[in-house]
């Protein structure tokens, strides 16, 4: 009990010793900071462009990002399950992804180039 009491006069202590020490401390306002113009426009697009086309009888929606086709669902007629086509990377084909857990993607990094 006394070992109790010991330690927590020893932290109420140093914490009373730092909040003093941070109060003593002056602080200095930083300039204000100017929000960006309301008409600013960014090369980065938040949000995707979806093109909606119907293949045979599925319908495809595919997702672009600055013009590039990264993603597609796929919707077969009659309520069947969606699925989604990812694109691997630039080069590859496209990644089948219809469930809970993503696909394996390998890592496809370019070492050398001769």
């Amino acid at each position: 009990m006394k070992i109790q009491n010991t330690i927590k006069v020893f932290l109420l202590v140093t914490v009373f010793m730092s909040l003093n020490a941070i109060a003593e401390k002056k602080l200095e306002l930083l300039e204000e900071v100017k929000p960006p113009p309301k008409n600013f426009e960014s090369d980065i697009v938040d949000e995707p462009q979806i093109t909606i086309t119907k293949q045979g009888a599925d319908m495809v929606e595919e997702y672009r990002i600055n013009g590039e086709l990264y993603m597609m669902k796929v919707t077969p007629p009659a309520g069947g399950p969606s699925y989604y086509l990812l694109k691997e990377d630039q080069d590859a084909g496209w990644a089948k992804y219809d469930g809970p857990t993503q696909p394996l993607t390998v890592p496809k990094w370019v070492i050398f180039r001769f």
